[in-house]
């Protein structure tokens, strides 16, 4: 008589550690680095452009590669690919803390996307494999709340190292975290893999070029012609040879699934709003409020908090409310924190803005994640993962380029007539100008005008989940009939 009692690892809990741990050195290494620009232009002599590469290079491999290594995890084992990420990313580090001149610290950040790229889909595809329904979102929900913690410690730990040392020092502490991450996943976690196909060469190829193009024309913020149809083109070739491949890299049927598609487009209409949050507050706090880096990183820090106590919360409510409600509840509420945000001032505001934020994020985060997660079958978890990695990052390029435009633009509209074109183009060139106080005003609007934007974003993504998604029982969404991928 076959036995229906499951034998779980014993380890699991410390593989999910471990994935947590791959998962924070890449989420603080994204943050962090935003505020080591000012020591990057003194100590390295960057310009403009060299901060932009510096910036963009990472964002770029990272974004193009997602879906490629998503599925080459599922082909050679994700255990694997997450060691090789965390090898790559750590040397890379270590290239950039010995880096002297600006267009070495462009290339070591090319070098750690290509690592961040291999790792990231790794994560949630071992805990996919790794956890059972029942204990999967909760797992969800901790690796969730690593995510959140971790953009939030970025400027932290980056004012801080940077108040005691060289703008290297933010580089220095991802070569630890990953030689540690990588012994552990070794002791650990055992090997997993999908199903064994070939390598969709043809696939891969159309697929970095859709992505990187589309990528580089959102930083670019220009209608770059050229990009734009080979971006196009790209995703056409891709979605027509992966449609008729045998084996494909995307199994396109997913996207029937109407669980898949409907949390795949809320995810990013919500990742739009979310996106520039960051951008807006480190330099509200930092500018308007007066704090230091390292002040401005622990006035975030409530954020994070409110995250993982409503992450833990929106796991428990998941056994009894379905993904569709709690994924439109959280939207709504994230809709009204950015509302706060737009109507008041100074850190009170602030505070409880991210406060309420962090339990909409709380109850929608793990929800979206086990809704699309679900939805694919486990041979392609490797893959699946990545579609969700590529969406949140191409979601965060967007809002990023788009709040980043409407801040710039209300800033300068804000600013004197008279004051010279540099104050009204930039907060920091205004102070040092001495424009102080109407950029302080100009600022303020600036970030009203882009809160009310970002609730804007929150709400429809909620409308929209509203109509896409279905309303399940919570055991009906844990074991629902998978998609056949060929």
């Amino acid at each position: 008589m076959k036995s229906d009692v499951v034998v779980r690892d014993p380890r699991r809990w410390w593989i999910l550690g471990v994935l947590c741990l791959s998962l924070l050195v890449l989420m603080i290494d994204g943050t962090v680095l935003n505020i080591a620009i000012p020591s990057l232009i003194r100590e390295l002599g960057a310009s403009p452009s060299d901060v932009q590469w510096i910036l963009d290079a990472y964002v770029l491999v990272f974004a193009g590669l997602l879906l490629t290594s998503g599925s080459l995890s599922d082909r050679f084992g994700r255990r694997r690919m997450l060691i090789v990420g965390l090898a790559v990313f750590g040397a890379a580090s270590l290239l950039a803390v010995l880096a002297s001149e600006p267009w070495q610290v462009v290339g070591a950040r090319a070098a750690m996307g290509v690592g961040g790229a291999l790792l990231m889909p790794s994560t949630l595809s071992i805990l996919m494999t790794t956890f059972d329904e029942d204990e999967r979102r909760k797992a969800m929900a901790a690796w969730a709340t690593v995510s959140m913690v971790g953009i939030v410690l970025g400027p932290t730990l980056g004012g801080f190292l940077l108040q005691h040392y060289w703008w290297g020092s933010v580089f220095l502490l991802n070569i630890p975290v990953a030689l540690i991450a990588i012994v552990a996943a070794l002791v650990l976690m055992p090997e997993s893999k999908g199903e064994q196909r070939p390598v969709d060469l043809v696939g891969v190829l159309l697929s970095i070029t859709a992505l990187g193009s589309t990528v580089y024309v959102i930083i670019e913020r220009e209608w770059n012609i050229g990009m734009i149809v080979l971006a196009v083109a790209a995703f056409i070739g891709f979605a027509f040879w992966e449609s008729r491949s045998e084996h494909p890299m995307l199994p396109l049927a997913v996207f029937r699934n109407r669980d898949f598609s409907g949390t795949a487009l809320t995810l990013l209409l919500m990742v739009f709003g979310m996106g520039a949050l960051m951008l807006m507050l480190t330099q509200y706090l930092q500018f308007v409020l007066g704090y230091g880096p390292m002040k401005a990183g622990l006035a975030l820090l409530p954020y994070a908090v409110a995250a993982a106590v409503f992450n833990g919360l929106g796991a428990t409510l998941g056994k009894k409310l379905s993904n569709k409600t709690l994924i439109v509840t959280g939207l709504f509420v994230m809709g009204v924190a950015f509302a706060i945000l737009a109507l008041g001032t100074g850190y009170l505001t602030v505070l409880i803005s991210m406060l309420v934020m962090g339990v909409g994020g709380g109850l929608a985060g793990p929800a979206a994640y086990a809704a699309i997660m679900s939805a694919i079958p486990l041979e392609h978890a490797g893959v699946g993962s990545a579609m969700n990695d590529t969406l949140q990052q191409v979601g965060m390029a967007i809002s990023i380029a788009l709040l980043g435009s409407v801040l710039a633009g209300v800033f300068t509209s804000n600013m004197p007539d008279d004051a010279p074109e540099a104050a009204r183009e930039s907060i920091g060139a205004a102070f040092q100008l001495g424009y102080i106080e109407p950029a302080k005003t100009a600022f303020t609007t600036a970030m009203s005008t882009g809160a009310w934007i970002s609730s804007g974003f929150s709400i429809a993504a909620a409308l929209l989940g509203l109509v896409l998604l279905r309303s399940r029982k919570p055991a009906e969404e844990d074991n629902q009939v998978e998609v056949p991928v060929a």
